[in-house]
């Protein structure tokens, strides 16, 4: 059984998920103790219990320790089977980590999977669901693995209550990602959504995005949505195209007192940083590809606008698994080249 400190690094959730998901990717019993250690309060979260008991269901899993609060488990996965589930986190926490700690299993499941999640859509400390369709999903088909997701309804913070939709084919292994150049930038896209706040809010947070673009030269394309949910909420998720199937995202979440231009503005200030940096991948899409290029066959390499400390915690624990080394070059304006030499796991 593999022992994981869920102290080490940065001590958050995500130690738990990629532990999770490696165990049950790679048929290895796990125990994670200090969960989220490093956090204010740490253990279990409704997120985290959500994620890990999905999991447990798909693939067939005994677990102990599965309960709010709780700073240990261990987890023996069984075979990954797929199928429907409707998985209801019961608060605003986080369907994109939900998600995040899902699919490496469902690249590799029995059949299709077809989730229905219920909870936070858009909320701090997580990608949003907008990032993950149109910046991650594109580089993980490029990977072989072809997944759909559908935001039917946004679920901001406290009430929670959004609802996506998600399909996934298994893809029996995963073609290495080579993306070290961007080529031509094709396009720059986002979407400016409020709900329950008045219209002018979203458009106030489209102007003020585009007009920071278009300070330096880029023009920009943003859906306006007046969303219905349980609660109030804004945001802005932008993300930007290449020729060579690079894709760069950048984001905001509203909040009391938050001027909707901040939110614009934030959120192209992000997306800027990152096209500024020369990369192919921005930071956060660096993190979440690290574990899909590790299962991958071959050696992926690939150019990011920045090496994080929650990367590095990634790189870490996908290392107590996968006896596989990482190598890290830094290169100019913050940015790093990645090379991973993937196990090649193959569905059985």
């Amino acid at each position: 059984m593999i022992e994981i400190d869920g102290s080490y690094g940065e001590g958050g959730g995500a130690v738990l998920r990629n532990a999770v998901a490696l165990s049950a990717v790679l048929g290895e019993p796990v125990r994670i103790w200090n969960i989220r250690a490093g956090r204010k309060e740490p253990g279990l979260k409704m997120q985290h219990l959500t994620g890990v008991k999905a999991l447990a269901d798909i693939c067939g899993a005994e677990v102990s320790g599965l309960a709010k609060g709780s700073t240990e488990i261990t987890f023996i996965p069984g075979k990954i089977k797929g199928g429907k589930h409707r998985l209801d986190i019961g608060t605003a926490g986080s369907i994109t980590l939900v998600l995040q700690s899902l699919m490496p299993a469902l690249a590799f499941a029995e059949k299709k999977t077809e989730l229905e999640l219920i909870g936070g859509t858009n909320v701090a400390w997580s990608p949003p669901a907008d990032y993950m369709e149109n910046v991650m999903l594109p580089v993980v088909k490029s990977m072989g693995f072809k997944v759909e997701l559908a935001i039917e309804k946004r679920g901001w913070y406290p009430a929670g209550g959004g609802v996506v939709k998600t399909a996934f084919e298994p893809a029996g292994h995963l073609d290495p990602l080579r993306i070290c150049e961007r080529g031509n930038l094709l396009c720059v896209e986002g979407i400016s959504v409020a709900s329950n706040l008045p219209e002018h809010v979203v458009e106030r947070q489209a102007t003020a995005a585009r007009k920071a673009l278009s300070a330096t030269g880029i023009e920009c394309r943003i859906r306006k949505e007046i969303a219905p949910a349980t609660c109030p909420g804004s945001a802005v998720v932008l993300w930007a195209r290449f020729s060579s199937g690079a894709v760069l995202g950048g984001s905001s979440i509203g909040e009391r007192g938050k001027p909707a231009e901040k939110v614009g503005e934030e959120a192209a200030k992000e997306l800027l940083a990152a096209i500024e940096s020369g990369a192919a991948l921005d930071v956060h899409l660096c993190d979440q590809m690290l574990i899909f290029a590790a299962l991958a066959e071959g050696e992926s390499e690939f150019s990011a606008s920045a090496w994080s400390s929650h990367s590095a915690t990634n790189a870490w624990l996908i290392q107590q698994f996968i006896k596989k080394g990482f190598q890290i070059k830094n290169e100019e304006n913050g940015r790093v080249r990645v090379r991973i030499e993937g196990i090649g796991l193959k569905r059985v």
